[in-house]
């Protein structure tokens, strides 16, 4: 018989649909994909530096995607003040690697209208 425990990182969380599409482009390294699930008016906050808009949000995928190859596998969501944080194990080429990132989302509608991602 299989213990099914909800800390098994292999297990995905429930995530609200502008975010599982989040993680769904970034899985295939698509930051055109990616882009598409910010608000036009968006501000992704990554590694010191602040992208605002779709043009930003791409050019930062897409650097971010050629510069490392990595996996990003969400295994907890929590809803606090406003927020969705999902905390997701990376494994990679990345200096660091493995690690675990906070990914702090704000939803506007069925777009991400901010994203704060932390170690």
């Amino acid at each position: 018989m299989q213990n099914s425990s909800s800390s098994d990182k292999s297990e995905s969380p429930n995530l609200p649909s502008p975010i599982a599409a989040y993680f769904t482009a970034d899985k295939g390294h698509d930051g055109k994909a990616v882009s598409q699930c910010f608000s036009e008016n968006a501000i992704v906050k990554d590694e010191g530096h602040t992208y605002s808009g779709w043009a930003e949000i791409l050019q930062w995928k897409e650097v971010t995607s050629s510069k490392y190859q990595y996996t990003s596998e969400p295994f907890a969501c929590e809803k606090g003040d406003g927020e969705i944080i999902v905390t997701s194990h990376l494994t990679g080429n990345f200096p660091g690697s493995p690690v675990d990132l906070r990914y702090f989302f704000r939803l506007e509608g069925d777009k991400i209208s901010s994203l704060k991602i932390i170690p």
